[in-house]
């Protein structure tokens, strides 16, 4: 963690030094747009990297020069191994962006579809209550 947050810090530098730059000589509203959405973006990875060392110390096992695979080790996370979820979350999402090309009809199923799938998603490991009579 010593470098990265430095290193989005300064993409973020750069891509506004950019966006600044291509304004002055005449560019497109697009590209000046971009690059300072991307300034944007690298500037919020820049700060979430940052605060999250400072959190947890800073020191890392990739910042020990003698460190081994094995210091990393560790709980990583639940993921599921059979969820079916996630298909009809991505399905009624892309509905839902083919919807605003398409028609409004397509977007309200789509996104009626999309907070059923995030709910089932979301849900998926909830028991009910044994005393939820």
């Amino acid at each position: 963690m010593k470098v990265t947050w430095k290193l989005f810090l300064g993409f973020a530098i750069l891509y506004v030094l950019l966006a600044v730059v291509y304004w002055y000589l005449g560019g497109e509203a697009v590209g000046i747009t971009a690059m300072g959405l991307s300034g944007g973006l690298a500037g919020l990875i820049a700060f979430y990297l940052w605060f999250s060392a400072k959190r947890i110390g800073g020191i890392l096992p990739e910042d020990n020069d003698a460190g081994e695979i094995a210091d990393g080790a560790g709980e990583l996370g639940f993921y599921s191994p059979h969820s079916w979820w996630p298909l009809p979350v991505a399905l009624s999402a892309c509905a839902a962006g083919l919807g605003l090309v398409i028609g409004w009809w397509l977007t309200i199923m789509a996104v009626g579809a999309l907070i059923i799938s995030i709910i089932g998603f979301v849900t998926e490991y909830e028991k009910p209550s044994a005393h939820s009579h």
